[in-house]
């Protein structure tokens, strides 16, 4: 796999800041976290703050960075010797819609404060999507080296797989039904990976 380099907040004093606006966001949301709120966890003073971060939003920013870089790279599975790219790409992408599912950081901000991903659905790329393509597109790029993976331009294949990923994780539980197993999420995760076979096959 391609190693992805990203501009997320990095170190350890960053970390626990972060990890603190983590635990603030669970507790009480967003939109009741203070930047007090966030340096009292954390330890520092607010001016400590100021200095990297003008507000809540730019620090939850950050986080969102660290945190969706590290389900979609955790998801991955290794590639053992000679397995196809394409396998490797797809389970990964539908084990990544999985994690996410289950994030509690992401739940959290779905349920009450979900105005904080339209921006990065609507309007632009975020830190997080950039770095994610980049680690798709290098995947793709060595499917189409081994044969496994349908030869395209690598960039706007990834961003294709990518819309297609990204409606999944976001919207998935609006089509669900946990009553009837033919529309639980794990049966839909069947219809994602289908979707991706069959999109990335020569």
């Amino acid at each position: 796999m391609t190693p992805i380099r990203h501009n997320g907040s990095g170190g350890s004093d960053n970390d626990a800041v972060l990890d603190a606006v983590r635990d603030c966001v669970l507790a009480v949301g967003v939109r009741r976290t203070t930047l007090t709120d966030v340096a009292r966890r954390a330890g520092v003073s607010r001016m400590t703050l100021y200095r990297r971060w003008p507000d809540v939003r730019s620090l939850v920013g950050d986080l969102m960075t660290r945190e969706w870089i590290a389900v979609a790279t955790g998801a991955l599975p290794e590639r053992g010797p000679g397995a196809p790219a394409r396998d490797v790409i797809t389970e990964g992408l539908v084990a990544a819609v999985r994690a996410f599912g289950a994030h509690p950081l992401f739940r959290k901000i779905l349920d009450v404060d979900p105005e904080l991903l339209l921006p990065y659905v609507l309007d632009r790329r975020g830190a997080s999507q950039e770095a994610l393509l980049e680690l798709l597109a290098g995947s793709l790029r060595e499917g189409h080296a081994d044969g496994s993976v349908r030869a395209a331009h690598p960039e706007r294949q990834a961003r294709s797989v990518l819309l297609i990923v990204q409606s999944f994780t976001l919207s998935l539980r609006t089509m669900t039904d946990e009553d009837d197993p033919e529309l639980a999420p794990e049966a839909f995760l069947g219809e994602l990976r289908d979707i991706l076979e069959r999109t990335l096959t020569p």
